[in-house]
């Protein structure tokens, strides 16, 4: 058995500030990572930094800029073995295809609209994250994968809550004797 982890989080961009004042929820991103120190973490989010009007899949850098004021929660799930190979194949797949791969923007106005836009090779994050744990038999949900907001992911009873905070703090956080590497950068930055 092993643990992997769902963050949830807001990095305060222009955008997180357009979908926030919709959604009315303070995390509109979600990620999966497969490592307590967040190294290994993947959604469908932005390609650059600074735009993000560009998408797809993406490993993410939780260290860099554009994460570095993010606020997040952070969730875990224990899981097998074959789950765990089951998840790392489904996400090499992807990855070995990810220029097919689109980020799914009709499907955030499905959400808004409570209508499925389902689209072939696209996914926004939740819907990405949502889909990994359906995949690799983690989970079910109710509601169609394209509906499933980060908000959702914070509802399964399955999850045990980790961390909310500022994410630059969780890496200073001393959590079942688990101690993390702190950001290559000053907190007083």
């Amino acid at each position: 058995m092993t643990e992997v982890y769902i963050l949830l989080t807001n990095t305060r961009s222009v955008l997180t500030k357009l979908i926030r004042l919709y959604t009315k929820k303070p995390y509109n991103h979600a990620s999966i990572a497969f490592d307590y120190a967040l190294t290994e973490v993947y959604s469908f989010g932005r390609k650059i930094a600074g735009n993000p009007f560009i998408g797809g899949f993406v490993k993410e850098d939780v260290r860099a800029s554009l994460f570095k004021q993010a606020d997040c929660a952070i969730y875990s799930f224990t899981v097998t073995e074959a789950q765990m190979q089951k998840m790392k194949h489904y996400l090499q797949e992807i990855e070995a295809a990810k220029k097919q791969y689109r980020y799914n923007f009709l499907g955030l106005f499905g959400v808004m609209l409570n209508k499925p836009i389902d689209r072939k090779k696209a996914f926004f994050c939740s819907q990405f994250v949502a889909t990994i744990l359906i995949e690799c038999n983690i989970i079910q949900f109710e509601k169609p994968l394209s509906l499933i907001a980060p908000h959702d992911l914070q509802k399964v009873c399955k999850f045990q809550f980790v961390y909310e905070g500022k994410l630059k703090e969780y890496f200073h956080v001393d959590s079942a004797e688990k101690v993390i590497a702190p950001f290559p950068y000053s907190l007083l930055n």
